[in-house]
């Protein structure tokens, strides 16, 4: 059993695949620390996943650790246990389409089967098409579609598995997480603990506090689903058992999650270049990574002036996670009120994200850059201070998150330069007037829909 995003026991066919050929339930568990995918990763990831290996490496006595090419790796150790297959869920992201293809063709010089089994969604892409046998390109139709499509019940955990390592396991190197990262547990029992706690104490009020980054009303389960310690269909069975608006709200999310990946199962350059290719010719300005005192810098380290993105950038360096609602209002500033690339911001998420989906991270940035799946989104441009006084009405929010701002009451919290002498000492004024950068934003877009932008466009490389 070849474990990659999905490091759990339960729900988990793919390993009751392998545990059914196996002769006398002898499965080894095998995780290759591919080089291709660890080091881009950030320190909050990495760190994280250390946790998750040595939690299910505990469940299983250890588990069958490589470090390598994964061709090489899985070859080596399905031939040292003599094995005939080797049992995945299958990967639809870009590259491990790739690495399994590549894996299957090596496996089949040696007379071993690569076997798939399952996914990391309740649908896979591919399967929910409309009448006419075509995807569909808008979120609505498809969750409607999704729902109609349904999935399976979970299925039972293995039982009397013998786990067997025929080769040395390479030591999991343990990474801490930085100095000042707080992270969630990692692992199996950690992931179904944290989703049973929200379902007995949270999800009654989910639809009312999930947009509210000052209040505890999220799950908090994206980490746990990025390296499937529980799968989205155990989730969806209990809220059938628990029927409300809620829940179905709640499903819906998973919804969004299951779409960005078949958008990206269909449109696999979408990882990196955009969807609607017209847009590749917006005019942006560059970033200037390590320029002091440039915007990108400030917007990066929470020193914007505006409040609500500032809490929420400091949030993501601190906690390897960022509310959603304000990581659309961060993306939203980047874009629309500093003018840089989406592809700048995703970067920097895919670093400091524990929970960093490809799919879901580089369609979240497209659908706020207008380039993405979204009917016609370029005219939703948030703005921070009336989003920080929405969703963060109390400024308990951006007090948790900038300590320069904890003295100020909730009527100027978001607008601290309205305050008799400006912002308290350390805390900047606005880096940008956002009224006026909103004028230039949609500038800038009449400017790429007056010419036909989709002829001779080179999209930009970043």
């Amino acid at each position: 059993m070849w474990f990659r995003r999905d490091l759990r026991l339960a729900d988990n066919p793919a390993l009751l695949a392998a545990v059914s050929e196996a002769a006398d339930s002898q499965v080894v568990p095998l995780f290759v620390l591919d080089p291709a995918l660890t080091q881009p990763s950030g320190p909050a990831r990495s760190a994280y996943l250390a946790a998750s290996l040595t939690d299910l490496g505990a469940r299983v006595g250890g588990l069958q650790l490589r470090r390598g090419d994964p061709v090489e790796e899985v070859v080596a150790v399905a031939r040292a246990a003599s094995a005939t297959t080797v049992h995945i869920a299958e990967d639809f992201g870009p590259r491990g389409r790739r690495r399994d293809l590549d894996v299957e063709l090596a496996l089949a010089q040696h007379g071993i089967r690569l076997v798939r089994t399952g996914s990391p969604y309740a649908v896979s892409p591919g399967r929910v098409l409309n009448k006419a046998g075509d995807p569909y390109r808008v979120f609505t139709p498809y969750a409607r579609a999704w729902r109609d499509h349904g999935w399976s019940r979970p299925p039972m955990s293995p039982s009397a598995v013998r786990w067997v390592r025929p080769l040395q396991s390479h030591d999991l190197v343990d990474v801490p997480a930085p100095a000042g990262l707080r992270l969630p547990a990692a692992g199996e029992l950690a992931a179904l603990r944290r989703w049973h706690e929200f379902l007995e104490q949270q999800l009654h009020d989910y639809a009312d506090a999930r947009d509210r980054p000052d209040l505890d009303g999220t799950s908090r389960m994206s980490a746990h689903l990025k390296w499937g310690e529980i799968h989205p269909r155990t989730m969806l069975a209990d809220l059938a058992r628990h029927p409300s608006a809620s829940g179905a709200l709640y499903s819906t999310q998973l919804a969004w999650r299951e779409f960005y990946a078949d958008v990206l199962w269909r449109s696999p350059g979408s990882a990196r270049e955009y969807l609607r290719t017209e847009f590749a010719a917006m005019e942006y300005d560059e970033p200037e990574y390590d320029e002091p005192g440039s915007r990108f810098v400030a917007w990066r380290d929470g020193h914007t002036g505006y409040p609500i993105v500032d809490a929420g950038m400091r949030q993501l360096r601190s906690e390897g996670w960022m509310h959603n609602r304000v990581r659309m209002i961060a993306a939203s500033f980047l874009v629309k009120d500093l003018h840089i690339e989406w592809r700048h911001g995703a970067r920097h998420f895919m670093t400091w994200l524990v929970d960093a989906d490809l799919a879901s991270n580089q369609h979240g940035w497209q659908w706020t850059a207008g380039c993405g799946t979204d009917a016609a989104p370029y005219f939703r441009i948030f703005n921070p201070t009336v989003q920080g006084k929405r969703f963060d009405p109390h400024g308990d929010y951006v007090r948790r998150y900038v300590p320069e701002l904890r003295q100020v009451d909730a009527t100027s919290i978001h607008e601290p330069w309205t305050l008799a002498g400006g912002p308290p000492p350390g805390y900047p004024t606005p880096i940008v007037d956002h009224a006026q950068e909103r004028r230039e934003s949609l500038r800038r877009f009449e400017m790429l829909t007056s010419r036909d932008a989709a002829e001779g466009v080179t999209p930009r490389k970043v």
